[in-house]
């Protein structure tokens, strides 16, 4: 795909986003706190973990592939984690989780912290290689801060932001110029925005953004996450 683009846009910059590391599936158990489902070991089916702890990351292979990635040209990746279906607390760490998952088996900042050490390893591995980071996002008002860190230490290149530029596009140019934050428009992840789109909805910031407060989708999402 790569080689077909570089031949028919050869002047096109090609950037890649990349779950670093898959994790076994997780599902509701009796409490709907989320519980990694029994495989067999060795565990072959994920990418990027332990085949003997599938909970864990392995980042050998996920470095292999960023090398094949470099080969062909592609140097800059946006790293992630997880599946948004059978593992969102480790993509997206939230405090309200979708409606339709389950409880977040752990604290989600550390889902935050796992996936900024990871590109932070990535980037120790792979010097040469530009990283965005993502999760920053359940940081809220303390994403300015930790992103800044992280960059500063040569942790990570660039900062995505997901969720937050929902409720709070505005969020880099206040920050960069100084401003206060908007503490209302902050993303408290209510895990609306991914609910939504799951149950044939469009995705916006239902509880924080006026615009689709007024829209006869916040009534159907509302009847959606009851039922």
């Amino acid at each position: 795909m790569v080689g077909g683009l570089r031949r028919v846009a050869p002047q096109l910059g090609i950037g890649v986003r990349l779950s670093a590391f898959d994790m076994v599936p997780f599902e509701p158990a009796d409490d709907y706190v989320g519980a990694p489902v029994g495989v067999p070991l060795p565990y072959s089916s994920g990418f990027g973990v332990s085949s003997d702890e599938p909970t864990k990351p392995d980042l050998e292979e996920p470095i292999a592939f960023i090398q094949l990635l470099r080969e062909l040209g592609v140097t800059l990746l946006n790293i992630t984690a997880g599946s948004p279906y059978y593992t969102p607390h480790i993509q997206r760490p939230a405090l309200f989780p979708p409606s339709d998952g389950y409880l977040p088996p752990e604290d989600p900042l550390v889902g935050v912290a796992r996936q900024i050490d990871t590109v932070r390893r990535l980037k120790r591995r792979l010097p040469d290689v530009t990283f965005v980071g993502s999760s920053y996002s359940y940081l809220q008002e303390w994403l300015p801060a930790v992103a800044a860190a992280a960059v500063a230490a040569g942790w990570v290149d660039s900062v995505g932001i997901g969720r937050m530029m929902l409720s709070y596009p505005d969020l880099p140019h206040h920050v960069l110029s100084g401003l206060p934050l908007e503490r209302k428009r902050i993303c408290r992840t209510f895990s609306d925005c991914t609910t939504a789109p799951r149950g044939g909805l469009i995705s916006g910031c239902y509880p924080l953004d006026p615009f689709y407060k007024e829209r006869d989708e916040a009534g159907l999402l509302h009847q959606l996450k009851r039922g």
